[in-house]
């Protein structure tokens, strides 16, 4: 029997033309030209899919219904190719609305921005946060607080003036603000409305936008400020290397020389300005997302120079949708604002509970002069030497 269903098989593989057998065979002639399970599999793994056979499978116009003129097959009417039309952006959309994104009536790129927004960047949110504050916990509990180690004078030395607190206090508290707001729009959904329903949480999400949108101003207002008062104070020099090697002195052993801002403070205030600028330019775009397209534009310079090949990537997308554009606004944004805030954290530590006598600077914008001595030694001395002298001719 065997050998009868072998030679059946001869036969019928001989019996078929050459030509047939050099014909390839059609994925999706048993879907009708639809997508096939290999197409699905296939953009589930973030491949690229050749998608032309359904974006050019849009109907015949002039085969339409003459009275709708819509998009037709065969003379009549076929709502899955009008809405494939509406998806691929080859239909003739008439809208009320004339805002720049009155025609994007299905985007469906937007699938893997809403992935990433509540996967991927809630755990970097949870690892980057929670991560920071476990370790300066546990460098609490090894190094303790840094203390003064001479013997307090009583005397003190003006550290900052009212416009530079105020400027300090400003960023402060706008940030502090804008990072509760964020984190309440990224976790708002998994943590809040299983906790106290959609609609308490809907008049807290309305609010918190407002607050948010709002606060922004002042934050960019007082990143001018600092970035204007503090500048040539923070440009880097030779003493900064001291400083670095012996790690401030954090770690224990005495504090390396400094000017007014150590080299930790010097990578803070440009992390702030660097990293602040950009979480407000990213903001601009969100609120005006017809009049800032960064990253389209950005894209296609770095396709230009072929900067996506040097690094084994295709092309990036160029040019961007509106609504394309604001999802890679926001990812960078979110994703900005987490690194700053992790820095802050540290920032806020060392300010506080972590150094004694530090708080005072900004408190009271007095320091202790045997503080100064110690973490700015330089810089006490320029102070204190221009004080004597002013005394001399008194």
């Amino acid at each position: 029997m065997l050998r009868l269903l072998s030679l059946f098989a001869l036969v019928l593989a001989l019996a078929v033309p050459a030509s047939a057998q050099d014909t390839p065979v059609d994925s999706r002639a048993s879907t009708g030209g639809a997508q096939t399970l290999a197409d699905i599999l296939q953009r589930q793994e973030g491949l690229k899919v050749d998608e032309t056979f359904r974006s050019d499978a849009t109907g015949n116009p002039d085969a339409a219904a003459p009275i709708t003129n819509q998009l037709g097959t065969l003379g009549g009417v076929s709502d899955p190719e009008l809405w494939r039309a509406y998806r691929y952006g080859s239909a003739d959309i008439i809208t009320q609305s004339r805002s720049p994104a009155a025609t994007t009536v299905i985007q469906d790129g937007g699938m893997w921005w809403l992935k990433f927004r509540e996967g991927a960047l809630h755990t970097i949110a949870i690892y980057l946060l929670g991560g920071t504050l476990l370790a300066l916990a546990l460098f609490y509990l090894v190094r303790g607080r840094i203390k003064i180690h001479g013997e307090k004078t009583g005397r003190t030395i003006t550290r900052f003036k009212g416009f530079e607190r105020f400027g300090h206090w400003l960023l402060a508290s706008s940030f502090l603000i804008l990072g509760a707001s964020g984190l309440i729009s990224l976790f708002g959904r998994k943590v809040l409305i299983p906790a106290f329903g959609h609609e308490s949480f809907s008049v807290l999400a309305v609010a918190n936008k407002w607050v948010h949108n709002n606060i922004s101003w002042a934050f960019m207002i007082a990143l001018v400020i600092i970035f204007v008062a503090w500048f040539l104070e923070n440009i880097p020099n030779r003493t900064d290397l001291q400083w670095l090697a012996k790690a401030g002195g954090l770690l224990g052993g005495d504090h390396p020389p400094a000017k007014k801002f150590n080299a930790g403070q010097k990578m803070i205030f440009w992390a702030v300005i660097v990293l602040g600028g950009s979480i407000s330019v990213t903001g601009l775009s969100l609120l005006f997302p017809f009049e800032f397209n960064l990253f389209g534009h950005t894209f296609s310079t770095l396709n230009s120079w072929g900067v996506p090949s040097w690094i084994g990537l295709g092309d990036l997308p160029a040019p961007l949708l509106p609504h394309e554009e604001m999802q890679y606004a926001q990812l960078w944004h979110a994703l900005v604002s987490l690194i700053l805030t992790a820095i802050i954290f540290a920032h806020i530590y060392l300010g506080s509970v972590g150094m004694e006598g530090a708080f005072d600077a900004m408190g009271k914008g007095e320091v202790e002069e045997q503080w100064a001595r110690e973490h700015h030694s330089l810089w006490a001395q320029d102070v204190l030497g221009a004080n004597a002298a002013e005394k001399d001719k008194s």
